[in-house]
């Protein structure tokens, strides 16, 4: 039976463990290992992880994109595979909730650190590739990122910005973007309303006549706020 801190992570990753404590060293870093010796940390996880991560995504785009020459092929599987675009993921699976941190580094809100996300979330992909073998950590990887994959396969648009956006906000704040999205008129005319906020601010909005739009938009108009904002004033409102 899974524990209360991985059992709502266990449903949202569908798949299910043999071997339950490979989950629980893939959510221990190393702050709480200092602080409970004889545990091991997620980093030997994280490691094999980023390799099974990689390789899967390698191979997806290469055999569903045959076109794509190896220059573009590259660059989608980098917007799949970077800090942010693993962070963000990390926050909407509630990588953050089954962490075993340390208490100055959950006191200093190590459960929303970008750094700390993504690689907790290579070493969930190395956790489930050690216990269910290649099948279940492609399976898994697919599942997750299959959607970005497409997206960024499109060409310019699709999340040009919200991936220029996450990076920047990684970069200067240690927090990644969410977006709050509303649908507004009837069925057959909807039209979406997105928020990007960064942290606890709300940075901008976007219109759209898809969510993805919507997103794509207000994450162009922070961005270039943002990028053009002169350092040290970014945080101010």
């Amino acid at each position: 039976m899974a524990a209360p801190r991985t059992e709502a992570l266990i449903g949202r990753l569908e798949y299910h463990f043999d071997d339950e404590e490979l989950l629980v060293r893939a959510l221990t870093h190393r702050s709480w290992c200092a602080e409970w010796p004889g545990h091991e940390s997620n980093e030997r996880l994280e490691f094999l992880g980023d390799a099974v991560l990689g390789l899967v995504v390698t191979n997806h785009v290469y055999r569903t994109y045959p076109t794509l020459p190896e220059g573009e092929l590259a660059k989608v599987r980098a917007t799949v595979v970077s800090a942010a675009a693993l962070a963000e993921l990390a926050l909407e699976l509630g990588v953050g909730e089954g962490l075993l941190l340390g208490k100055g580094e959950d006191a200093s809100g190590g459960r929303e650190k970008p750094s700390i996300l993504a690689d907790a979330t290579e070493a969930v992909i190395g956790a489930v590739y050690l216990d269910g073998g290649w099948d279940a950590a492609a399976g898994l990887v697919l599942r997750l990122v299959a959607g970005r994959i497409a997206d960024a396969a499109s060409g310019p648009g699709g999340q040009d910005y919200k991936t220029r956006l996450q990076e920047l906000s990684a970069r200067r704040f240690e927090t990644v973007p969410r977006y709050e999205v509303a649908d507004h008129g009837p069925d057959h005319a909807k039209h979406f309303s997105a928020t990007v906020w960064v942290g606890d601010t709300a940075r901008g909005t976007g219109q759209g006549r898809s969510k993805k739009q919507a997103e794509q938009a207000a994450a162009r108009m922070v961005w270039k706020v943002l990028e053009g904002a002169p350092p040290g004033i970014e945080g101010s409102d």
